[in-house]
């Protein structure tokens, strides 16, 4: 392996020094250019190499040789490579059975254009920037109808990936939205992608599926947990989301033994918007000691002080705690690794981030499937470096098991 390296460097310094002989190469422009004019040199000889092979019999054979196939001159065609747009010479056969491997029949392309263009519009570039970014770097301009047909090359993997095998339990499941404009039928509309995350036996976190839908139901959230039920799994320890219309209904008729946690940090965030920014910070401390109290039964007590605190400022502010106290009291039964995990959503808002980051590339999405294959392939690369346990998942796990018995 060393030997080989060494023979590349030597031949690459031979290169450099018969570049600067020829005295045309001064800047890196002109060494880019020297390459470029090589490269199509180099192809040929692949090609013909190749030629060589598939027939058996050296360059120069032809039909006096007993094969009755033989070489038949040259087609001409352009391809975009890395080094910019080439014409290369393709050898032909006389039975037309030659398939070459470097430059295949049909192929218009042998860099990775296509690639590239696809992790730009995961990114959220328009097909416009896409345009504009290959034309700056290789010297031609590719469509929106091109840009258009590429990245739909990802939709039958999309759609496997949507449909997928899931685990059977998943501890913990997450569910938050993110919103995007997207243009149906001509008008531009907010659109709303809910992203459905959870954490396996293992430890692992997962996105389980993407939905996108218009309003908030009981009939929409069915139909949500219904296609992860649908895809394998068959119980959910924790469910938390924030205060989505429905989805409590919804939660009991797909898995009934679930326990549904509001996410305390939206349902703080929802009461401190009716607060004056003045009295901000102390109602921030009264509401944080209620969902750090150690049990729920002294929780409601602090829960109904906070109350009748600040009764005479806010006299509603509070009611939706005592309404939704059901939702809000889940975690006070964990110990505080879990109630950590649980109590926030901070796991899926990560994740999220990435999402949001989507809408500054972008002001509208062309359609819904645009906006699907977007997320599918922001969703492929924020998760790609997701190895790693929760932390401490060990002791998270053995607490679990304890609490729900034969369940995991």
């Amino acid at each position: 392996m060393k030997q080989n390296q060494s023979e590349e460097d030597e031949l690459m310094e031979r290169l450099a020094k018969e570049m600067i002989k020829s005295g045309d190469v001064k800047t890196a422009f002109d060494v880019e250019e020297k390459l470029r004019k090589s490269f199509g040199k180099v192809i040929k000889s692949m090609l013909e190499a190749e030629m060589d092979e598939h027939l058996g019999n050296e360059k120069y054979k032809h039909q006096d040789n007993k094969n009755d196939n033989y070489r038949n001159g040259y087609s001409t065609k352009k391809v975009k490579s890395n080094m910019g747009e080439i014409e290369l010479e393709i050898p032909r056969d006389r039975n037309g059975e030659f398939e070459p491997v470097v430059v295949p029949k049909h192929s218009r392309d042998i860099s990775r254009l296509e690639s590239q263009i696809i992790e730009l519009y995961g990114m959220g570039n328009t097909t416009r920037q896409i345009s504009d970014f290959v034309e700056n770097l290789y010297g031609f301009s590719v469509s929106a109808e091109m840009v258009s047909n590429i990245t739909d090359k990802i939709i039958p993997e999309m759609e496997e990936w949507k449909s997928r095998r899931l685990e059977d339990v998943y501890l913990f499941v997450f569910i938050d939205a993110i919103h995007f404009n997207v243009k149906t039928n001509g008008v531009v509309g907010k659109s709303a992608a809910y992203v459905v995350m959870g954490i396996s036996k293992l430890g692992l976190k997962e996105v389980l599926g993407i939905y996108i839908g218009e309003s908030e139901s009981s009939k929409f959230w069915l139909s949500v947990l219904n296609d992860i039920k649908n895809r394998g799994v068959k119980d959910i320890l924790v469910l938390s989301s924030d205060g989505l219309t429905g989805i409590q209904e919804s939660i009991k008729a797909a898995f009934p033994k679930t326990d549904h946690q509001t996410c305390m940090v939206h349902f703080v965030r929802n009461t401190l918007k009716y607060v004056s920014h003045k009295d901000k910070s102390q109602f921030a401390q009264d509401l944080k000691s209620i969902y750090t109290a150690s049990s729920e039964e002294i929780g409601k007590k602090i829960m109904l002080e906070v109350q009748s605190k600040w009764k005479e400022q806010y006299p509603t502010v509070m009611n939706r705690w005592e309404e939704n106290w059901s939702v809000i009291c889940p975690f006070f039964k964990f110990s505080q690794k879990i109630r950590k995990m649980i109590y926030t959503t901070n796991s899926i808002e990560s994740l999220n981030s990435g999402y949001r980051k989507l809408n500054k590339g972008r002001n509208v999405y062309p359609s819904i499937q645009a906006l699907n294959k977007v997320l599918y392939l922001s969703t492929r690369r924020i998760t790609e470096n997701w190895t790693s346990k929760v932390p401490e998942w060990g002791e998270c796990l053995r607490e679990l098991e304890i609490m729900y018995e034969g369940r995991i």
